[in-house]
């Protein structure tokens, strides 16, 4: 339960939720962080804790970049570098469609200038995306970069033994391009790596699930960064004790306030589908709209769109942890310098829970009394845990009329993440930047390596190309009223 819009949520002790694992209290302390998560997501915070930031001429809060804002304190001198904002005072004030941490309305997209520019045309605009069920996406990055890291080590192995090697990426199903390396000196033996012949992802093979641009590995990452531009609240972990936004406020955001965020949001219910929630008797689906949906993901294979869109990825392991023990997906050292375990942030004392069947929300009593934990992942026919989140995990190019007006990641203008589509069919407008107010906008939009798929959407019929939209506009939200 959510704190009364009047209780403010104390910060969480980071140090406290480690002792309890430590007392082998580890449900405790997951329900405790994902409490106080759910705490944080939703309050309205004030300027005595911090939020906003001093941006100039006597304002806390802006919707356009302000890079002209530039003498000592203004938006323009703010550490780290700001990108916008700030612009909300909470985190659901943007994420509540359909409902509370969903995505957002165009309304709620947000304007950013990693370069400061200053240049309106540069600008870059992000539309909202929900936030359920993010420890799936964050498992499966993790579970993907284990493997490619293994590929391209036992191909270290070959090279420093014959000279040279070549191996081609590939994890649950998906191709991630291709790594060559060439033996520079024998004894010891040293390796040049070639990764130029990557595919959609970078060279430090991490796969990178969060953001438009696929530019965070973590939730804990993206979410301090978010709080930072979004909410002017400036975690510990980014900025120390120092006031990095010249609002008279520092500690904003506790260690223990970041971890509460990310199990909140790695722990909440999954996207489901219309068709498991009439089997389960809590929607009407007719026979007929069953078909179409049947029908509409038999087209969306046929057509290309699950090349990208992969329906279907299995877990070998869904325990969630946080703080990771996975290379790439944990903070060595926090972007203040400072070393998490000075924090009480330890892989020893990690809070950890299983994304089989841990989550609090969405056990559903069904009307012959037995429970089914719909916010749970599924199992597939061979009893394997599955998540059915429809990307691939890499970036692609969408073509130019999709391309940003800059590219201050050096990533590619028009090179996007593969927008997951779990929830899609509850979570529009659509595309990164809000402008395709329907789902037939947004596949007609595609281009670049997603060409011949629109194209071949193009050419379906007016019934099958509904068939299609249907069976997207299948895959929602659903929330459980609570009693």
């Amino acid at each position: 339960m959510a704190a009364l819009a009047d209780e403010e949520p104390a910060p969480v002790d980071q140090h406290k939720l480690s002792r309890m694992i430590q007392n082998r209290e580890a449900t405790k302390a997951f329900l405790e962080a994902f409490s106080a998560g759910d705490e944080l997501t939703e309050f309205s915070f004030d300027a005595a804790r911090g939020v906003g930031a001093n941006i100039g001429e006597g304002r806390r809060f802006t919707r356009i970049p302000r890079a002209d804002l530039a003498d000592l304190s203004e938006w323009a001198s703010h550490f780290p570098k700001r990108e916008g904002g700030a612009n909300a005072t909470s985190c659901i004030a943007c994420h509540n469609a359909p409902i509370a941490n969903g995505a957002g309305d165009v309304a709620m997209n947000v304007l950013v200038d990693p370069a400061h520019t200053g240049d309106a045309t540069r600008y870059l605009e992000r539309n909202t995306l929900p936030l359920f069920a993010l420890g799936i996406p964050q498992r499966l990055a993790e579970e993907i970069s284990t493997d490619l890291y293994q590929q391209r080590d036992a191909a270290h192995q070959v090279a420093c033994t014959s000279g040279r090697a070549s191996v081609q990426l590939e994890s649950k199903g998906v191709d991630y391009g291709t790594l060559t390396l060439k033996r520079a000196s024998q004894d010891p033996c040293s390796v040049d790596t070639d990764s130029s012949g990557l595919s959609g992802i970078d060279p430090d093979l991490v796969i990178k699930p969060f953001g438009w641009k696929g530019n965070h590995a973590t939730i804990r990452g993206f979410t301090r960064n978010a709080a930072h531009n979004e909410l002017g609240l400036q975690a510990v972990e980014l900025v120390g004790d120092q006031d990095g936004d010249f609002d008279g406020v520092v500690n904003e955001l506790t260690v223990g306030d970041v971890t509460a965020l990310t199990v909140y949001m790695a722990a909440l219910e999954r996207p489901v589908t219309k068709i498991e929630l009439a089997d389960l008797g809590l929607i009407d689906l007719s026979g007929s709209e069953r078909t179409d949906i049947l029908a509409g993901e038999a087209l969306f294979a046929q057509t290309g769109c699950a090349s990208c869109h992969t329906p279907e990825m299995s877990l070998r392991d869904t325990t969630f942890k946080e703080p990771s023990e996975i290379p790439g997906f944990y903070d060595a050292r926090f972007p203040d310098g400072s070393d998490p375990n000075t924090h009480g942030l330890t892989v020893a004392s990690a809070i950890t829970f299983n994304l089989a069947g841990d989550q609090p929300n969405n056990s559903i009593e069904l009307l012959d009394g037995s429970i089914h934990h719909l916010g749970a992942m599924r199992q597939n026919t061979e009893g394997e845990p599955v998540a059915r989140w429809y990307t691939d995990f890499k970036r692609h190019d969408m073509g130019s009329d999709l391309a940003d007006p800059d590219d201050p990641l050096g990533l590619g203008a028009s090179m996007f993440l593969t927008r997951s589509l779990a929830g899609v069919g509850a979570t529009g407008p659509w595309l990164h930047d809000g402008r395709a107010t329907t789902l037939q906008e947004a596949i007609v939009s595609h281009a670049g390596d997603a060409s011949d798929s629109a194209t071949a959407y193009s050419h379906l019929s007016e019934s099958e190309q509904t068939k299609i939209v249907a069976f997207l506009e299948n895959l929602t939200i659903y929330k459980a009223v609570e009693e």
